[in-house]
């Protein structure tokens, strides 16, 4: 049996830091490095307000106080192959779940529907797979340009591995961008999957790049891994220079073989943010999966760093009712956006040097 006990980093580079004279260093033009990275992951928590209000600079240069928000919709439910420890849809999860086949293209594009109306600036078709079949292929590349015609949605694709064919039919029907998460750093990966391969994840990343399409990829934080684990995925993450960066938290779903895992505290997953926002400071960050269990109280902190929410469900489990999060948005003084327009902050208070 693996163990999956978290492996504990505090005693490296968690010696005070000038949160705010790093993130001066970032908005001049300086990358953080991994250590500085990791320092924040280690900080003590009487610095997570500092810690926020620096990583707050850089998501207002960059985004000013605006909010992109994701609809999903989950397309094809369970009968996965693949034996991902986490996950509800694997093979190996007993967990009890809905089962069903690729949906019709009237409730794919009902979905749309529904995520124009919770003013969702994109839209996430996904479906449970190693990779897309043939059918599933088609059916995807049908649709899409339907939805592109009756509604004003960036649509972004997830549907495991891909081949460069699949990726260039992808583009050619209209998706915007493919998420294809790395889930974790590279050393830890076998420890979460054995069916494919972290290299098999970068490829696909890779083919979406060659195709001309964005990169949508992040990870699940408190499966067991360490904070340099952490660290290393955000790298990685800003060598691909993914525009989006979905940050989950893991739910640990009773029938997955990481059902009793506890790691998280609502603090750390707001120093993860923060993180993710040091390291990669002009890419969309998303509080993804998991927010509402993680960061309870706390949610609204986490829009000092991220950008965007998934507005609803997620893939097998519940999110807050939308009213919830627009009232947070609102409270928090942000504003929602559906479209690639420049913040008023960023137009003129903050503009990033040439």
């Amino acid at each position: 049996m693996i163990d999956r006990a978290p492996r504990d980093d505090r005693s490296k580079n968690s010696a005070s830091h000038d949160w705010h004279a790093l993130a001066s260093g970032v908005l001049d033009g300086r990358p953080v490095t991994q250590d500085e990275a990791l320092a924040i992951l280690n900080a003590e928590d009487d610095q997570l307000l500092d810690v926020l209000a620096a990583a707050y600079r850089i998501r207002r240069r960059y985004f000013g106080n605006q909010v992109q928000l994701y609809f999903l919709m989950n397309a094809k439910s369970g009968l996965c192959p693949e034996d991902c420890s986490y996950c509800s849809q694997s093979k190996v999860s007993e967990a009890e779940i809905p089962r069903y086949n690729l949906l019709d293209a009237d409730k794919v594009l009902d979905g749309a529907r529904v995520a124009a109306e919770r003013q969702a600036k994109t839209y996430c078709i996904v479906i449970s797979a190693r990779g897309p079949s043939e059918r599933e292929m088609n059916a995807i590349t049908t649709i899409v340009p339907r939805i592109k015609q009756q509604y004003d949605l960036k649509i972004c694709a997830c549907l495991g591995l891909l081949t460069d064919q699949q990726a260039a039919d992808l583009k050619a029907c209209g998706v915007d961008r493919v998420n294809h998460n790395l889930n974790t750093g590279e050393k830890f990966y076998g420890e979460i999957c054995s069916t494919h391969s972290y290299q098999d994840r970068i490829e696909t990343l890779r083919a979406v790049r060659s195709a001309g399409m964005e990169i949508c990829s992040g990870g699940i934080l408190g499966m067991g891994e360490s904070a340099d684990d952490v660290v290393q995925m955000a790298f990685e993450l800003r060598g691909l220079r993914a525009e989006s960066i979905p940050v989950n938290f893991l739910i640990p779903i009773p029938g997955t073989p990481l059902a009793g895992a506890q790691d998280l505290t609502p603090r750390s997953c707001l120093k993860a943010l923060a993180m993710f926002r040091f390291v990669n400071p002009d890419r969309e960050i998303r509080i993804a999966g998991g927010r509402e269990m993680h960061l309870g109280s706390l949610q609204a902190l986490g829009l000092y760093a991220a950008n965007s929410i998934f507005v609803g469900d997620y893939l097998t489990t519940k999110g807050q009712p939308p009213a919830a999060d627009y009232k947070m948005i609102e409270e928090l003084g942000f504003e929602v956006v559906r479209h690639d327009e420049p913040s008023c902050e960023l137009a003129e208070t903050e503009a990033p040097p040439a």
